[in-house]
């Protein structure tokens, strides 16, 4: 492809992408005439014609395939930000990502010292019920070796992957017992969480964080919701920070939850002014309480219709910065091959009738800075920086002023944290700093950790600050040293509690230790005793 490129032939690329785009239209407007579909095949005999042309007659031989994802990737770009191609060897992996779960062996794992080290066993999944734990190494899996080798992480999940039902014959080692043994494991379906965590902040405010709406999402949700009002809940959080989106009608169900009948959700219209809207219905099990969202710059898509849909309707509080702006709608086609593209169809809108869609007319590098653009103007530290158009401003039920035209401004604005930000502290966590310490020293000490009680651990951890003193002479090392700011200090010391959290019980209990210097929800905190009060 390098050579077509060099010798000049960027124009024959080019007339490709022209005559794929017309193979496209063919594809996406069934529903034309049966005088357009006869020039439409005419043209598509000329895409035949020229890639014969070019199979057979070109100076040099050429992968095909390459050109045409080349030309689709082209095309697509040249649209909006958010139509895409997937190649036929991602689209199984963004599949399993939606559709929530993947057969496997249910484990997460990185390389460490060239050996597969199992981070995080999933609960309840084919290897938890065998009886493997966090720290184990994987040293063989059937006949191949994975110890010692410099193996890539594709590669061992392509081992450890497989059809529903086949058995799997793993060689482990247990650094912890120092003992060696073997487990036949059938693989199953292992679920992908959309629902990261859910817990009680104190005695009447839950906490929901959702990495991204999955075909599995609502049953996380609704089935966490469930528990927490088992626990007493009263207030309700949901985070919904860096959450990129995902299917829009897992949004709205879960936004039904908390509204009453007939309450627009959504509406979203196409090119020839469709409409289609979405109304809450009379199922929502939280329809009173207090309801918190929070959101950053990079919530988006389905994210952006929750938040919207609250906030539109006069339901719950939206807490953080300005979201990401995407009001697009996409639609698969397979394209069969084992590829798809996913085109803009539709926008979306809020009840009050916004488009949150921020602007793409000056094309994708434009768009791709705008995160730039935010720190430039100040607005992730200071509400007033915020930029609105009056022209697309809107009205709630209730009066509150809303605006469109680039992501949802929230009611009440929290700066960014700037000590996660300063550069010695992104010297300290870059390059994958913290894990491969953690990695090293929850694996010196795993059975002095594990006979810990949780409560003990968030407790008496690291007391005496030896833990953190290690991870300063380890980046000390590396050329990397503190500026022993005290919040600093205290930022330090509280990640590596959360993470070593993590990596000895997973998520569950990370979550509430690091959040507890969270200052979104402190906000929350705060704002819920003022409403209790009143």
């Amino acid at each position: 492809m390098k050579k077509i490129f060099e010798n000049g032939y960027a124009p024959l690329l080019l007339g490709i992408a022209t005559a794929i785009g017309i193979l496209l239209g063919s594809y996406l407007h069934m529903k034309s005439p049966s005088n357009r579909l006869i020039g439409l095949a005419k043209k598509n005999r000329k895409i035949d014609l020229l890639m014969n042309y070019i199979d057979h007659q070109y100076v040099e031989q050429i992968d095909k395939d390459s050109i045409l994802d080349i030309a689709i990737n082209d095309i697509l770009k040249n649209l909006d930000p958010h139509s895409t191609y997937i190649p036929a060897s991602e689209h199984e992996e963004v599949n399993e990502n939606m559709n929530g779960s993947f057969v496997g062996i249910g484990v997460e794992f990185k390389m460490y010292r060239d050996t597969l080290l199992i981070m995080n066993v999933l609960k309840h999944g084919p290897s938890d019920e065998v009886g493997l734990k966090n720290g184990d190494r994987i040293l063989v899996v059937d006949k191949d070796t994975l110890f010692g080798q410099n193996i890539k992480s594709d590669d061992v999940i392509a081992k450890l992957k497989g059809e529903l039902g086949t058995k799997i014959r793993l060689s482990v080692y247990r650094p912890s017992t120092n003992e060696s043994f073997i487990k036949h494991i059938e693989r199953g379906n292992v679920p992908i969480k959309s629902v990261d965590v859910a817990y009680m902040i104190n005695e009447q405010i839950g906490y929901i964080k959702i990495s991204r709406f999955a075909a599995s999402t609502y049953n996380e949700f609704k089935h966490e919701l469930t528990s927490l009002r088992e626990n007493g809940l009263t207030s309700l959080v949901i985070d919904l920070r860096d959450n990129p989106g995902g299917y829009m009608h897992i949004a709205t169900e879960i936004a039904d939850e908390f509204m009453f009948k007939n309450n627009m959700i959504v509406y979203t219209k196409n090119r020839s002014g469709e409409i289609e809207e979405n109304f809450s219905t009379s199922s929502g099990d939280f329809k009173d309480g207090n309801l918190y969202v929070l959101i950053n710059e990079n919530s988006a898509s389905a994210s952006e219709v929750l938040a919207g849909a609250l906030q539109d309707n006069d339901r719950g509080i939206i807490v953080g910065r300005r979201s990401f702006g995407k009001g697009l709608v996409q639609q698969e086609m397979d394209l069969g091959d084992g590829s798809a593209v996913r085109l803009t169809t539709a926008r979306y809108y809020t009840p009050t009738g916004r488009s949150i869609q921020k602007p793409y007319s000056n094309g994708n590098k434009s768009y791709d800075d705008d995160y730039l653009e935010r720190v430039k103007s100040g607005e992730l530290v200071n509400a007033d920086s915020i930029k609105t158009n009056e022209t697309l401003k809107y009205t709630t039920p209730a009066g509150k002023i809303v605006y469109g035209g680039g992501g949802i401004i929230p009611d009440v604005f929290v700066a960014i944290d700037t000590t996660k930000y300063s550069s010695w502290i992104f010297e300290a966590f870059s390059y994958n700093n913290l894990n491969v310490f953690l990695t090293t020293y929850v694996d010196s000490n795993r059975k002095e950790l594990e006979n810990m009680s949780y409560s003990s651990f968030r407790k008496d951890f690291d007391k005496n600050n030896e833990v953190y003193k290690s991870f300063i002479k380890f980046l000390k090392k590396k050329d990397i040293y503190p500026k022993n700011k005290i919040k600093e200090k205290k930022l330090v010391k509280l990640r590596i509690k959360a993470y070593t959290a993590r990596m000895l019980w997973g998520d569950d209990k990370m979550f509430p230790i690091w959040n507890t210097e969270d200052l979104m929800l402190n906000k929350v905190i705060s704002v819920d005793e003022i409403l209790l009060c009143n």
